[in-house]
């Protein structure tokens, strides 16, 4: 069943690639960010901004043009899936990517990071495993026998690292846990939980701050079971075809956004809609693949059986 589904989605995606295709009038070779050839970017569906991420990260973009005079066509992405293949295939030349996301990408070649988000002089954040003030759990190994809630399967901290925490505190998520709910995304995790269908669900914490302060669930009935350790910042990222200029123009923009007059401290939302301090253009790329290497206990045979258990009644 869960293979039959898997093949009807990666139809659907293909379909709907051949559809945008067909319809794509703009060569993306030509793309250059004037006025007429904006560059297409592609927003993960993480729903835990203000409305959605469009509106997290419409500012900041619109200070981009205002400032350097690079244009955007701004699209929320309906699957992680979707977004990945879009700049695979030329058609979205720019997305915000978590560490897992930007490994798929890196390693079809089609993805090239730009910029990290910074807050405090840091680049790291965290995510966690949730649970319900009144579940009486105390720590995850409370959650065996009890079910969970998890993001979307290339979701970094709503999947990869709530899995990996599991694994680390002696859990098997295939044989240890009772049931598992592919949620698809971070808010929706964490209403299955307040709703009381399962007893734990994973998040990023900035995610989980953004739905309380929106009044999607409640702060005083689902808190913190567990925290991850620090995750690599999410990154803007460039497809690999952009011409060196417009690579070059981009990151100097971004890297200089936080200075740039009239822009404010509410314009820099990062993911998730947190408020962070700048875009970092200096950084060692190679802190994404020692954090992958980190999450090597989730393998893609391990993903396969827990989305397998989640497609059983």
């Amino acid at each position: 069943m869960a293979t039959n589904a898997k093949s009807l989605c990666s139809m659907g995606l293909l379909w709907m690639l051949i559809v945008w295709a067909t319809a794509c009038s703009k060569n993306s070779s030509n793309r250059d960010g004037s006025e007429g050839k904006p560059l297409v970017v592609m927003l993960l569906p993480s729903e835990t901004g203000s409305k959605n991420a469009l509106d997290d990260y419409t500012p900041l973009f619109d200070a981009i043009t205002r400032v350097n005079g690079i244009h955007f066509d701004l699209k929320m992405g309906d699957s992680y899936n979707a977004v990945v293949e879009g700049i695979a295939v030329g058609h979205i030349d720019l997305s915000f990517f978590g560490a897992v996301t930007f490994d798929a990408i890196q390693r079809r070649g089609a993805g090239e990071l730009l910029a990290i988000e910074q807050t405090g002089g840091s680049s790291v954040y965290y995510a966690g495993i949730f649970h319900r003030k009144d579940s009486g759990m105390t720590g995850l190994a409370d959650l065996k026998g009890k079910s969970i809630a998890l993001g979307d399967p290339k979701s970094t901290s709503s999947f990869r690292v709530p899995l990996a925490e599991l694994i680390k505190a002696g859990i098997d998520p295939v044989r240890d846990v009772g049931r598992i709910v592919m949620a698809g995304s971070h808010t929706a995790s964490l209403e299955q939980l307040e709703a009381g269908h399962v007893a734990g669900a994973g998040a990023a914490i900035n995610a989980y701050n953004k739905v309380v302060e929106a009044g999607a669930i409640s702060g005083q009935n689902v808190v913190l079971l567990a925290r991850s350790d620090p995750i690599p910042s999410p990154m803007l990222i460039a497809r690999s075809a952009l011409s060196t200029e417009v690579k070059d123009r981009l990151r100097s923009a971004f890297g200089a956004i936080h200075r740039a007059e009239g822009v404010q401290a509410e314009m820099l939302l990062g993911y998730g809609g947190k408020k962070i301090d700048r875009f970092n253009i200096e950084f060692d790329p190679q802190i994404y693949d020692h954090f992958m290497r980190k999450l090597n206990t989730v393998t893609e045979e391990l993903i396969d059986e827990i989305i397998e258990k989640a497609g059983k009644p």
